[in-house]
């Protein structure tokens, strides 16, 4: 396997996130780069249950989707289906994205580079996207800023109140860091008929610094690489920034 894989937590990943929230966000930030590089055809590596995928099809692009988890893909095709120009694959981050110069942007968000296994398969996967961008098109990375967080401690960021197939469930979420590598801790407790049943998952995160990503990025032929905190085209901070996002124009 290329990374972790979330079969098992798709629910969980979808409840816990306000996705119309997150994208209104968001689009502004992906409009503005694509119109500024002229996209039409979009690929979404690592897409979890295709949200952003099926936004920017939304736009009139061309859109391919792919995710390690067939779970996550089966859960994208049943909300999005697969109208003309949104298509939907299972693939990991060590496979070829297609042929070259296939796409005029390679989107990899939420953090999903972080779980690869090791750098050398990340290193893997992003050469991957650079293969799959045509010259002029653009590469965009997003990562939670692991540097932020203070090494030991785990930083509990979000608690959320949902239905799942289990019943009405907590869905408790952080952060912490153990020098170069993170973890995010998810902890889910149901309150069932009886009695409470209680699920923690712990998934383990690259630490993936900025210099190493420009490193590839210029190495696979990046004209300009900019970095920013967040999505309102704030300068990236190490230490204070709250995301890590490279955007890359081949």
């Amino acid at each position: 396997m290329g990374e972790t894989s979330f079969d098992d937590l798709t629910d969980v990943y979808e409840a816990m996130i306000d996705w119309p929230k997150r994208l209104s966000a968001e689009a502004p930030f992906f409009r503005r780069h694509f119109e500024q590089c002229g996209v039409n055809r979009v690929a979404d590596v690592a897409c979890g249950t295709g949200r952003h995928a099926a936004m920017c099809h939304s736009w009139g692009l061309d859109v391919e989707g792919s995710d390690i988890s067939p779970n996550m893909i089966e859960r994208a095709t049943e909300t999005f289906g697969k109208p003309n120009g949104l298509r939907w694959t299972v693939r990991g981050f060590d496979q070829p994205i297609d042929s070259p110069g296939a796409f005029d942007a390679v989107v990899c968000v939420g953090n999903s580079l972080a779980l690869a296994p090791d750098a050398a398969v990340a290193a893997t996967a992003l050469r991957h996207m650079f293969d799959a961008t045509r010259p002029g098109g653009v590469v965009i990375v997003h990562l939670l800023n692991l540097w932020k967080f203070p090494s030991g401690p785990c930083v509990w960021q979000k608690i959320t109140e949902k239905t799942l197939a289990q019943g009405r469930s907590l869905i408790l979420k952080g952060v912490h860091r153990n020098e170069h590598e993170g973890y995010v801790e998810l902890v889910v407790v149901a309150s069932g008929a009886e009695s409470p049943s209680y699920r923690s998952h712990s998934v383990r995160l690259l630490g993936i610094r900025a210099e190493a990503l420009e490193a590839i990025a210029r190495e696979c032929g990046a004209a300009g690489v900019h970095f920013f905190g967040d999505y309102h085209d704030q300068r990236y901070d190490a230490d204070t920034s709250t995301d890590l996002i490279m955007v890359a124009r081949k």
